[in-house]
């Protein structure tokens, strides 16, 4: 028996199979020659299948992991159509759309495009997740490097590409050209998320060129569902301070009922 064992070992070696099929095939049970084979090759599909969804979301760049039960959807103005179940069903990804997260800092955009990434993932999708400063240095480091072909090809192992915080920090311009330029080369062909805090009028400050600007956003809302995140600051009120805040609160209603009986 340790004779199989570890030729069976060596041929998995020789042919690229897992040691999960080696340790499996001592193990299997089956009642026919063929329902044996066909077990341990099931099973196989299984494991690389869980290994593969592993390293998507070991890869993708996520800052941090949530569950959809931390999420909050009373406070998000979603269109007509899509709702938090459609979004984590992947729905805009299937019809080819890009989705565009609008609202303040702390409101949950981060949150929503991470699960959203998180069950791409887990649907055998490849995502990548970035700042969107981040990514921009990125593109101007490669050019400066002449690896701009290198990361691109990084990049297109993803079919969701996420940017986060776009808009918060005025940006390099050879990177914001760059970012520009891969982002008209993968229209239509990949789904963008892009959470901001800024309204479309104003991303000619951070990106300064108003041409550039125009054709960004018409590329990106050419499919998209623009999805509103107008409630309060979501890290604040489960903070620390969230008695202070909730006192605040008590205090401006109190003043309120007094103004209403004035």
């Amino acid at each position: 028996m340790t004779d199989f064992k570890e030729s069976i070992a060596l041929c998995c070696k020789q042919l690229k199979i897992s040691s999960n099929f080696a340790q499996r095939a001592m193990s299997q049970k089956g009642e026919t020659n063929q329902e044996y084979l066909y077990n341990l090759l099931s099973n196989e599909v299984t494991y690389r299948s869980e290994r593969r969804k592993t390293k998507l979301l070991n890869t993708a760049g996520f800052p941090k992991m949530y569950e959809r039960e931390q999420f909050r959807t009373d406070e998000i103005d979603f269109p007509v159509g899509v709702s938090f179940n459609s979004l984590l069903e992947l729905e805009f990804y299937h019809k080819g759309d890009n989705l565009i997260f609008y609202g303040s800092t702390g409101t949950g955009k981060t949150m929503l495009s991470t699960l959203i990434g998180i069950a791409a993932c887990n649907a055998d999708i490849p995502v990548k997740f970035y700042r969107t400063a981040g990514l921009i240095n990125l593109f101007s480091e490669s050019k400066a490097k002449g690896s701009l072909g290198t990361l691109k090809k990084k990049l297109n192992t993803a079919q969701i590409l996420i940017l986060d915080e776009f808009g918060y920090v005025p940006y390099d311009r050879t990177g914001a050209q760059l970012l520009f330029d891969y982002l008209s080369e993968i229209h239509e062909q990949k789904s963008v998320i892009l959470n901001t805090n800024l309204e479309f009028s104003q991303w000619v400050n951070v990106l300064y060129d108003e041409r550039m600007t125009t054709a960004l956003i018409g590329r990106l809302t050419h499919h998209v569902e623009l999805i509103l995140f107008p409630g309060g600051n979501n890290r604040l009120r489960e903070s620390s301070i969230n008695e202070a805040w909730s006192r605040l609160n008590k205090k401006e209603d109190e003043n309120n009922v007094v103004a209403a009986k004035k």
